[in-house]
């Protein structure tokens, strides 16, 4: 039997899933990835053990099944940065989208009045995560490296490049740099002045679809992972609102020509031939429930034992809000200093409402990237995935929060599969649909308003 391997390079894991022709996962195999913070605000990892691993993850797939697939297909995590020799060498590690060492890059770039023409031209918001952010603090704190520098390249560039010895990357995560024109999909002469390289720094940029041939084995570049799952998803509608939860989160739309947003709020970025995704990424996702577990609750119990107690609160967390940003904040805030808060906080509240204020509390920042969609895109259903959507009790509140149907999808292995879908058509279908909850919405509108408002009080961005 046939099969096609899609490889998903996450920051939490690399993996690889085998799909037959109707989406459906034959097999997977992952290799956790760890982050290295050698210092306050640096988040990296080890490019050669990323690279030993996806090779890992291929091989240990095909002698399973014990026959090549029909091809490879790639997706990737956005903003990630390596500095490279001529041969491929890393002169750093992978500095991640985490990474926050370029705020203070990024908040210069917006004094002396240019994030919003880099915006303008990119697509990309002007934040830490930013590879062009990245390449001006290398430049400004890392001279020798800089100078040492045959290209600037991220993680996916970096794994082609040892497979194929080419330079090359995908417009989609190309998109993604702040260094990309979004509308001619070349990269920008203005922009690269601005980040102080010139084109030959860069690898060559090329359709999604692009392949190499290895051993029998076509290889193809990809796209990145949000565009992926959008793609798997069958968010192509610009009126559907893709809403994935992982570590981090994040609400997105599909639209057929670029779009930006005149406050800087919405990142558009390139999914393949005349589609774009337009939404907004938060850092804070499930990976606010585990800082809650072993940080602010200090217990030993399970993530799901938290679940279950979070759910016999009432909606509402008994007025108890809680601001999510734990680990500084993306969309909408583009604030790399932004903090977690409760707010309400009283003595009754136990371990019970505090993990459900937070859960509500990331999706009521979703809920802000939404609104902000909606001003010229009229949503008017979900479309979820990432590990959230394994949880129904955390799906039930998002169709309550928005008031709106939730379709779960079968295989929440969104991106893998996205990329398998980059060459042949497979057609996804809902397994399950939530509908909204009228009472619970109207709780959780008034908590909303509540929350909105505690947030435009500090960001002014509503």
């Amino acid at each position: 039997m046939q099969y096609y391997l899609g490889v998903d390079i996450g920051t939490t894991s690399v993996k690889a899933v085998a799909f037959d022709a109707t989406g459906k996962v034959l097999l997977k195999y992952a290799e956790e990835n760890k982050t290295i913070h050698l210092k306050e605000n640096y988040s990296e990892q080890n490019p050669e053990n990323i690279f030993r691993d996806t090779v890992f993850c291929i091989e240990e797939i095909i002698s399973r099944l014990k026959y090549n697939p029909q091809f490879i297909s790639f997706s990737a995590a956005m903003h990630s940065l390596i500095a490279v020799d001529e041969n491929g060498n890393a002169l750093t590690n992978c500095i991640l989208w985490s990474d926050n060492r370029a705020s203070e890059i990024a908040s210069t770039l917006h004094l002396k009045g240019l994030a919003k023409n880099i915006y303008q031209r990119s697509g990309v918001p002007v934040h830490a995560m930013s590879p062009l952010c990245k390449i001006i603090w290398l430049k400004e704190n890392e001279k020798e490296i800089f100078n040492q520098t045959h290209k600037f390249i991220g993680i996916k560039e970096f794994i082609f490049y040892k497979l194929g010895k080419e330079f090359i990357v995908d417009s989609s995560i190309a998109s993604a740099t702040g260094l990309m024109n979004i509308r001619t999909q070349q990269w920008d002469e203005e922009l690269l002045s601005i980040a102080g390289i010139d084109q030959s720094k860069l690898s060559t940029i090329v359709f999604v679809q692009h392949s190499i041939i290895l051993n029998e084995i076509k290889y193809i570049i990809g796209a990145s992972d949000g565009a992926l799952a959008n793609l798997a998803m069958d968010v192509l509608d610009e009126n559907i609102l893709a809403i994935t939860i992982g570590t981090s989160a994040a609400a997105r739309i599909t639209i057929q020509q670029p779009s930006v947003d005149e406050q800087m709020r919405l990142f558009c970025y390139h999914l393949k031939e005349n589609f774009f995704i337009k939404g907004g990424a938060s850092n804070n996702g499930a990976i606010v429930l585990q800082w809650l577990k072993e940080n602010y609750l200090k217990t030993n119990e399970t993530i799901t034992a938290l679940l279950n107690a979070a759910e016999t609160v009432s909606p509402g967390a008994d007025g108890l809000i809680f601001l999510p940003y734990v680990y500084g904040e993306r969309a909408p805030l583009w604030d790399s200093n932004a903090k977690e808060k409760f707010i309400g906080l009283k003595n009754k509240h136990d371990k019970s409402f505090i993990v459900r204020a937070a859960m509500e509390g990331v999706l009521y920042n979703l809920l802000l990237i939404k609104n902000i969609l909606n001003q010229k895109n009229k949503i008017s259903e979900i479309h979820a995935g990432g590990g959230f959507a394994e949880n129904p009790f955390w799906v039930q509140m998002l169709a309550d929060i928005f008031n709106l149907p939730v379709k779960i999808f079968d295989s929440n292995e969104s991106s893998a599969l996205g990329a398998v879908m980059l060459e042949i058509e497979i057609k996804t279908e809902p397994i399950k649909i939530y509908q909204p909850n009228k009472n619970n919405h109207q709780i959780y509108s008034k908590q909303f308003e509540k929350f909105k408002q505690l947030v435009a009080e500090k960001y002014f961005i509503l």
